[in-house]
């Protein structure tokens, strides 16, 4: 499925629980008639029945479709009331049960549908007038069910894919601004959320299901929407302005996860201690960020001869890259954090079983940063796919900043950082890589004591310990008790040296 049908489906989600703020009248009318703009600023087809009577513009047959490239996405939507409230507010007022058929698609395979979101009924309370909008939703349950699923034209039974997400006490509020760009801000609070979703092969006895909840989940998120006449041309859109920042945080979780493969199978429970996930995405690029606290992973399986148990006081991803090509110098990062990362005694004890070796928890941490240059659109598949073949050189790296390196385990630590950057017009002196200027930093604490104590237990040769001590005395020198230090540096001239000592 292609990038742009992804953020048309993605489109649709914030109809259900959207918000905005406000002072002057709305009419029924006013607020569908915006419904209907967003979702065609966002590349939806919109078509509906609209009937007005006593206040009430009862909406019916509400249909969404998008075609891009030959694939195609449509969404079909129970009745919706707009009530008018007499004092300037407009309620939305969705049935108890609010049915939404889905019918996607992409690479020649179809794929339809429907979810079922039941409530209370509460409405969604729109003020403002047609410039500034608000939305204000509360609910004290709501639950998105699968109601039913085709795929090729064959039904699927439930016992083969279900889904279920219940969220509990939700609020949610949105500002809809609009203008030569819509923009609008939202936050949402969901009190505890969890989920549910199985799939079993038809034909035998594999699948697997998962569970879990999340509790105390925030959203504060902020989003422009540009309005050209192809939404779906996402390059064109980041460059008129499209832009989204989202941040999701969570104060614990649980998971389950079971499953078969023939002979094989596998049982995983998670949980951690809360955690945080940002998204970026503008016309400067991409941006992740996702971060857990205090987590542990219990596995066991047909694979593991005992059971696993793992824990991290921390775990981290994060990167960020650009999406569109420019002459100018682009961004990125990317980055990971294994923090504080334990094994059970029992794992230990096939190492080093007379516990020779600091059993110490782990760390891993890389955080890079840089600057480049994109000379194509990520988001355009014909560009994407003329790099694929090798047509079109993809870019250029032309600094990279090591801003933190650590690696530390069985009692020896690895730190570092760096500074470099690249001549993408030399490409002779490094065979073929841009020639880098700049020096890195390094300190390895505990090597000594540890080959010893490997040696100690037979995991390493004396042969074997000698060359990793010349290396570390060609690149290294001393600095203290079992501490060494390397500085490496590559000067404008292509030489490379080791501590002042010219290796190339």
């Amino acid at each position: 499925m292609s990038v742009s049908l992804f953020r048309g489906l993605g489109a649709v989600a914030p109809i259900l629980l959207i918000a905005q703020a406000a002072h002057a009248d709305l009419s029924a009318q006013d607020v569908w008639s915006d419904w209907k703009s967003y979702m065609s600023d966002t590349g939806y087809d919109v078509t509906a029945s609209e009937a007005f009577e006593n206040g009430t513009l009862k909406v019916t047959d509400i249909a969404m479709s998008m075609d891009i490239d030959g694939d195609t996405v449509s969404v079909t939507m129970g009745a919706l009331d707009f009530v008018e409230n007499g004092d300037g507010s407009v309620n939305v007022v969705m049935p108890a049960e609010f049915p939404m058929a889905f019918d996607v698609n992409s690479d020649g395979e179809a794929v339809t549908g429907s979810l079922l979101y039941t409530h209370d009924g509460s409405p969604m309370v729109v003020s403002g007038d047609t410039s500034e909008m608000e939305y204000s939703y509360a609910v004290d349950t709501g639950t998105i069910t699968l109601n039913d699923l085709v795929i090729e034209g064959e039904a699927v039974p439930t016992d083969v894919a279900a889904l279920t997400l219940t969220m509990n006490d939700i609020a949610s509020n949105t500002v809809m601004k609009i203008g030569d760009l819509r923009s609008y801000t939202q936050s949402m609070t969901v009190a505890s959320l969890a989920y549910d979703f199985m799939f079993q092969d038809p034909e035998g006895d594999d699948g697997a299901a998962f569970n879990g909840v999340i509790e105390g989940v925030n959203f504060d998120g902020d989003a422009i929407v540009p309005e050209l006449e192809d939404p779906s041309d996402v390059a064109a859109m980041l460059n008129a302005g499209m832009a989204y920042d989202g941040k999701f945080t969570f104060e614990s979780g649980s998971s389950n996860a079971k499953g078969s493969d023939g002979s094989d199978n596998f049982e995983i429970q998670t949980t951690s201690n809360g955690g945080e996930f940002n998204i970026g995405l503008s016309p400067e690029g991409l941006t992740y960020d996702v971060i857990q606290s205090d987590t542990t992973l219990n596995m066991t399986g047909s694979d593991f001869p005992f059971p696993i148990s793992l824990s991290m006081a921390e775990m981290g991803v994060n990167f960020a890259m650009p999406l569109t090509k420019s002459e100018e110098e682009q961004d990125f990062a990317l980055g990971l954090a294994l923090r504080e990362f334990a094994v059970p005694e029992m794992l230990w004890g096939l190492i080093d079983p007379t516990g020779e070796l600091p059993h110490d928890p782990a760390n891993l941490v890389v955080d890079l940063t840089g600057t480049g240059k994109l000379f194509f659109d990520l988001t355009d598949e014909e560009q994407m796919a003329a790099v694929e073949d090798g047509e079109e050189v993809p870019g250029e790296v032309n600094s990279l900043k090591i801003n933190e390196v650590l690696l530390s385990a069985a009692g020896a630590e690895l730190t570092g950082t760096g500074d470099f950057t690249f001549d993408n017009s030399d490409l002779e002196s490094f065979d073929g890589m841009p020639a880098p200027s700049g020096e890195a930093n390094l300190q390895l604490v505990g090597a000594n004591a540890l080959i010893e104590k490997l040696i100690g237990m037979g995991l390493l040769s004396e042969d074997d310990a000698m060359g990793a001590r010349m290396m570390m005395g060609m690149f290294a020198v001393p600095a203290g008790d079992d501490t060494l230090t390397s500085k490496i540096e590559v000067n404008d001239e292509g030489h490379v040296l080791a501590n002042g000592q010219r290796l190339k």
